[in-house]
């Protein structure tokens, strides 16, 4: 059996592992690489594995790094079945639509205002390539094994992370592999505890956080704090998020603030399409998270939701103060771009990151420190506070990964470290090895294991 790490090694974006057997292959996830310009031209290349040679591909979450490259999957020549869970089939939909017409906007603004090298600047994939996805998608319970072929079958558990998200356990020619796809926190506030594995010869782990644990902090506090300074400076707060799950838990921790009397009543503002998309999904599949039927309905009514980008210029100009939650979260692309270009040069306003930022991202460059940022081919000075709220992550830290481990009956043969950059995945290593005795492998993009 060999195992290709096409994506996802050595980095948090492009996730996509192959499984090679006799008689079938099977592609877990099919992200987009995000962050570096070297890895975003990634997403530009062919597979080094012919796609039209792939039987199926199988799911963890709906992210764009962990499915957002399925468009070219197809393009290229797949036509298998993709499985899913039924949440992750909505918001896979989602999140294609929503890329490629970012995508299509950006290449036409590029165009239009000649920033781009490219002559003429071209998306990735289109609103249209992407909709070829969907009459692909196959959802799967979780709890239910599904037979691929002889001798090659698969079943979801609960990751926790984002709605839907579910590790995998694929049994192929009497071994059992294990892809732990992203890992949520064990006390989330909207979603349950994470399913942990009792049987595994080989264990796929993501490794986002390998390296660090998450603060004891108290990020209802910590919001209260920044929403109150904000206000009193007279400017406004933007927080770059996540439009699944991060958007709704921030939604949740605001309602929460409201309704205590302990932050100022002012605009609360939704403006990602496709969070608001996704608090329909909350409400139609509360078999996956904490919140009941009520406590759903009671927190929108605490925010203005926007869809239209004519709301999206009226709120940016509107002078009084306000908080606004807008996509993406490491600010690749969006509408929170639009705010930010208005308002990161004024020193009355904070931008608060509540995620993950990867190498190369803009979010990142802020939260290291960088004086100016780059929007669609403008430079603009930094002088708005930049803030990171720790402690929202939709990712477990080393703490959290360790134990996800701690219920299995026996030891595997070998974990691999993937979805994490070098430094967190040796982090990790080192620890697993000390606790639990186990031996891990770091794997390269592009690299290829017989197992």
């Amino acid at each position: 059996m060999k195992i290709h790490f096409l994506g996802g090694a050595g980095t948090v974006t492009g996730s996509k592992i192959l499984i090679e057997t006799n008689n079938v292959s099977i592609l877990i996830d099919c992200g987009l690489f995000q962050g570096l310009k070297e890895l975003r031209e990634l997403n530009r290349m062919s597979l080094p594995y012919a796609p039209k040679d792939i039987d199926f591909v199988i799911l963890t979450h709906g992210h764009l790094d962990h499915c957002g490259w399925l468009p070219k999957l197809v393009q290229e020549g797949f036509s298998g079945k993709i499985f899913c869970t039924a949440p992750t089939k909505e918001i896979t939909k989602l999140i294609l639509l929503d890329s490629a017409k970012i995508q299509e906007e950006e290449a036409e603004k590029a165009n239009h205002e000649h920033y781009s090298k490219y002559n003429p600047a071209l998306p990735l994939y289109t609103v249209e390539e992407a909709q070829q996805v969907f009459p692909l998608l196959r959802v799967v319970d979780k709890d239910i094994a599904v037979v691929l072929s002889d001798k090659v079958s698969f079943s979801f558990f609960y990751a926790s992370h984002i709605l839907g998200a579910c590790s995998i356990s694929l049994d192929v020619e009497d071994k059992t592999l294990v892809f732990s796809g992203d890992i949520g926190q064990d006390d989330d506030v909207l979603l349950f505890p994470t399913v942990k594995p009792t049987k595994a010869d080989y264990v796929f782990l993501e490794s986002t956080y390998g390296n660090r644990v998450h603060p004891k902090n108290n990020s209802m506090f910590d919001l209260e704090l920044i929403i109150n300074n904000t206000y009193n400076r007279g400017g406004n707060l933007v927080i770059p998020s996540f439009a699944v799950e991060r958007v709704q838990t921030l939604m949740y921790l605001i309602w929460q603030l409201k309704n205590q009397g302990k932050i100022p009543d002012m605009p609360y503002i939704i403006d990602t399409p496709m969070g608001i998309d996704v608090l329909q999904l909350f409400l139609d599949n509360r078999k996956w998270h904490k919140l009941n039927f009520e406590e759903c309905k009671e927190m929108c009514e605490t925010f203005t939701l926007i869809s239209e980008y004519k709301d999206t210029i009226e709120a940016i100009y509107d002078k009084q103060p306000k908080v606004v939650i807008a996509a993406s979260g490491m600010i690749t692309g969006g509408r929170v771009l639009s705010y930010l270009e208005r308002y990161i040069g004024k020193p009355e306003n904070t931008v608060a990151l509540v995620g993950y930022q990867a190498e190369g991202t803009r979010g990142r460059k802020l939260l290291e420190g960088d004086k100016t940022i780059k929007i669609y081919g403008q430079i603009y000075p930094v002088e708005a506070t930049i803030l990171l709220v720790e402690g929202l992550s939709a990712h477990g830290d080393q703490s959290d990964l360790i134990n996800w481990l701690s219920e299995l009956e026996a030891k595997p043969k070998k974990i691999f470290l993937v979805h994490g950059e070098n430094e967190a995945s040796e982090a990790l290593s080192i620890k697993i090895l000390d606790e639990l005795a186990i031996e891990c492998f770091i794997p390269k993009r592009g690299q290829v294991i017989e197992i």
